[in-house]
């Protein structure tokens, strides 16, 4: 049954690795340079004074000129206000928001993107993220795979820059479940909002399709909202997709060890709907497929001499595995030495999801952007209660 599994996903693993794009294969039709509508960028950011100016920099630098650029400064307590503000006075695109005060009932980053939204005045908008580093076509390409494939929205995935071991151990679960546990084939292809994922560092809606579905005030609750709104997206029967923005749009989600903990703790037991049971499932079926047999082939083929047959299957496993590791490694250009630490990659995992768990229904709550949120009713706490 594993080795079917395996197969089986391998398959998903190839077709994948074809149905899942680049933008930059997509030019702009004509009659679009020729209306020439407006499209906004817009940036929620909350204590980013060390990333804000970089993003900046590189969406300035976009080879399609008729947008604007508002980034919501989310009650931070650094500088990010100032570099906005500095940056406005450079280029009359940019526009730097004040946000108000997070409202009882919503998430930070949905109540900053909705506000963002309030402002926006372009047909298209792009939501993206302050820690991103854009190339000169992000925005031109993103929008000409919207047209090219008669969307409504999409989103695409940044190549992630993975510095520190704890970053290229974790982070690259990102790639692998879009890859090889994901049917990319059938996210625009299959109307159940259940097969859909994206990611909230860049997504792009047609403006009159994310007000109809009632924007980021339909998911306010939600603590993975990339996905919450992909998945309202297709309830709504709007067409969605997803792109591989690895020659388009970088981005480090975290920086080192602590970073990675608050984020991979935030979203893992999130993702799962807080529930214990399919939190369990997922996992043990991931443990199973990607590390048991790395475990259990040494074991039997050294110590317990197993049949021949079943050694051979877990060979097929073991085989089926690295198969993927190594083709993500060049597609993704990741460290070859990543591929024989993915052992260690999977230890990493099952430790985040353990602590995912407890955070939220133990421990001190659900903690990101210098927020601290009660798992029980979605409430922002007093981060002041807590030793963060």
């Amino acid at each position: 049954m594993i080795t079917s599994f395996l197969v089986i996903i391998l398959i998903n693993f190839a077709i994948n690795n074809f149905v899942y794009k680049s933008p930059s294969r997509f030019k702009l039709p004509a009659d679009f340079l020729k209306g020439h509508p407006l499209i906004s960028v817009l940036i929620p950011a909350r204590n980013e004074e060390k990333n804000i100016g970089r993003c900046l920099r590189s969406l300035v630098k976009q080879d399609y000129g008729n947008i604007e650029i508002l980034v919501l400064d989310d009650n931070s307590d650094d500088d990010t206000s100032i570099i906005v503000d500095g940056w406005s006075k450079k280029d009359s695109r940019i526009k730097s928001l004040k946000g108000k005060p997070l409202l009882t009932g919503w998430k930070g980053k949905s109540y900053a993107c909705h506000q963002l939204s309030q402002h926006a005045k372009g047909e298209y908008l792009i939501f993206t993220d302050a820690d991103t580093l854009h190339f000169p076509n992000s925005v031109s390409s993103s929008i000409a795979a919207l047209l090219s494939n008669n969307l409504d929205a999409l989103s695409v995935f940044p190549k992630q820059i993975m510095v520190t071991i704890h970053e290229r151990m974790v982070v690259v679960f990102i790639n692998l479940a879009v890859m090889a546990l994901m049917p990319l084939a059938l996210i625009r292809k299959i109307k159940s909002p259940k097969v859909s994922i994206a990611n909230g560092q860049f997504m792009l809606f047609k403006r009159k399709i994310y007000d109809s579905i009632g924007g980021h005030r339909n998911i306010k609750k939600d603590i993975v909202e990339d996905v919450a709104i992909s998945r309202q997206i297709k309830k709504c029967g709007f067409r969605f997709m997803v792109f591989d923005g690895r020659i388009n749009i970088y981005c480090r989600m975290y920086n080192g060890f602590r970073e990675v903990v608050r984020g991979f703790s935030k979203f893992i037991f999130a993702s799962m709907n807080y529930s214990i049971i399919k939190m369990v499932a997922v996992i043990s079926l991931v443990l199973i497929l990607f590390l048991v047999p790395l475990i259990l082939f040494p074991i039997g083929f050294y110590v317990i001499r197993w049949p021949l047959i079943i050694n051979v299957n877990l060979l097929i496993q073991i085989s089926i595995i690295f198969i993927i590791r190594i083709v993500m490694t060049f597609r993704f250009r990741s460290r070859i030495l990543d591929i024989i630490l993915h052992p260690l990659s999977m230890f990493y995992m099952m430790a985040l999801s353990v602590n995912s768990v407890y955070q939220a229904k133990y421990g001190k709550g659900i903690y990101w952007k210098d927020r601290v949120y009660d798992m029980d009713d979605g409430e922002e706490l007093d981060k002041q209660e807590f030793d963060i």
